[in-house]
């Protein structure tokens, strides 16, 4: 409970303020600024802090010394009591004396209401809290700065432990060692670095391990999707603005290249910007400055630039629809990621991390996969790649009543991928045919197939997949029993 001191020659005042506070506070009273002197002096001594009350309450005019008076003694002694005076005259020089000399949190003017002096000294209260906070911690920074230089030192290795060329989850003979290989040697040069690749296949991972690797990795990343947002804003977002330099524009605005001083700036899908932005762009590459919208001025930055896209850019050259100059500009050195349907050796590894990701983000625990579920995310083709494989192995994990994730729980286009073939475009999927083989083995294998396909895609619901194969379900059961196909 915050203490506070009420300061009054009129008794009936003093009571009444007591009365007011006493709740909420403990309150203790003095007639004059002598007794209150002595008042903080004993409490001092009684409880051994050195501020001995939160807040005095103290009135302007009093017979000897005024309120004025003693607070600027108070704030010699106990600076961090919080100091507010009670008057029933608005005299503009006490005022001005009470802020200028005594320091005063607030002036309150009698008549007062009960409601408005508990909310003024809680106020004060909190304040003084507040501020007694701030310098404990102030000291603290001061004294534990070896300290805290460890922590932020461990907290950076951390970030670079998180973000290395091994957390790019791949299997042995993975074609994106080759990749990883050529990254980890570019990223000890500060050149700029060109990433290609579909959408999905970790593009930012590996601009990332690129950046936490390079000298630059105690500096700033910072990253920008340019297919995002339209030109105007773009321009704003990464080189800045000044005040009232648009509409909208009602304070300055540090842009993406000013904050990444000393550190790795990350344009993803620059291949989507427009021929005017590109021109803009390729300035403030060749001048190593920015130059915010609205600015008469520019500002010289140091910063490596990753930049990424899903688009053939030298096929965008060529088409007039990507600048030449920039191309060069950007491609210091060239990275292609590979499509996840190029790294099946991949799939089963990726799929494992991320159901452990899954599971843990989820709060839901799972043993893994069974053999039929992976069989059927490694025949499928993935054309959304490790996006798509991430979302499916979620809503998987999120459907799955079982401590095991099954092909039932699966997306009717990933149980369509099972034997290994991409959609045609009507919708319907090509069975493959066994090269080799008797006749009547070769026609078993295509029944085979047929009748799991179906069976999956219909979530092994018999009566379903009977009715879609004109079959009854006792003809159903027979040739499941046949071909030794049973739900797993």
């Amino acid at each position: 409970m915050h203490s506070v001191l009420v300061v009054d020659d009129e008794r009936l005042s003093v009571e009444a303020i007591r009365r007011t506070l006493d709740d909420e506070f403990e309150v203790h009273v003095a007639c004059s600024a002598d007794e209150a002197m002595q008042v903080l002096h004993d409490r001092q001594a009684a409880t051994g802090s050195d501020v001995p009350v939160d807040v005095i309450l103290c009135d302007q005019r009093m017979p000897g010394t005024t309120g004025i008076q003693f607070l600027k003694q108070v704030r010699q002694l106990w600076p961090e009591i919080a100091r507010i005076v009670i008057s029933g005259h608005t005299d503009a020089e006490d005022i001005i004396a009470g802020i200028n000399e005594a320091g005063i949190y607030q002036y309150v003017l009698k008549p007062w209401l009960p409601d408005q002096l508990r909310e003024v000294v809680a106020s004060a209260a909190e304040a003084r809290r507040l501020q007694h906070d701030v310098r404990r911690i102030e000291l603290e920074m001061r004294a534990g700065t070896g300290v805290l230089r460890q922590r932020v030192r461990a907290r950076q290795e951390q970030v670079v432990l998180h973000h290395e060329f091994s957390r790019l989850v791949r299997a042995p003979g993975s074609p994106l060692d080759e990749v990883c290989r050529m990254a980890q040697k570019v990223a000890r040069h500060d050149l700029p670095v060109l990433i290609q690749g579909e959408s999905g296949t970790g593009k930012e991972l590996l601009a990332r391990a690129i950046h936490y690797s390079s000298p630059r990795a105690s500096a700033a990343f910072v990253q920008e999707n340019c297919a995002a947002v339209p030109d105007t804003l773009l321009e704003s977002e990464l080189f800045g603005h000044k005040r009232g330099a648009f509409t909208g524009a009602y304070q300055d605005h540090v842009g993406l290249f000013q904050r990444a001083n000393g550190g790795t700036i990350f344009l993803d899908e620059i291949g989507d910007t427009s021929p005017t932005f590109q021109v803009k762009l390729l300035r403030v590459l060749q001048e190593g400055e920015v130059r915010p919208v609205g600015a008469t001025q520019a500002v010289a930055v140091d910063v490596r630039v990753i930049a990424a896209t899903h688009r053939d850019l030298e096929a965008e050259v060529r088409a007039g629809r990507f600048r030449e100059d920039l191309y060069y500009r950007l491609a210091g050195v060239s990275l292609a990621l590979p499509p996840l349907r190029e790294r099946p050796m991949d799939l089963k590894l990726l799929a494992e991390t991320l159901l452990r990701q899954a599971s843990e983000d989820l709060s839901k625990p799972c043993e893994g996969f069974t053999d039929e579920a992976l069989a059927c995310l490694v025949d499928y083709p993935w054309p959304g790649n490790i996006r798509e494989l991430r979302n499916e192995i979620y809503r998987a994990l999120a459907l799955s009543d079982e401590p095991v994730i099954g092909a039932s729980v699966l997306s009717p286009r990933v149980l369509r991928g099972r034997s290994g073939a991409e959609l045609n475009g009507h919708g319907t999927q090509p069975v493959r045919l066994p090269e080799t083989g008797s006749l009547q083995e070769r026609l078993d294998a295509l029944e085979a197939a047929i009748l799991k396909e179906t069976l999956l895609r219909l979530r092994w619901n018999k009566t379903h997949a009977a009715r879609e194969l004109g079959l009854s379900r006792v003809g159903l059961r027979q040739k499941l029993v046949r071909l030794g196909l049973e739900e797993k």
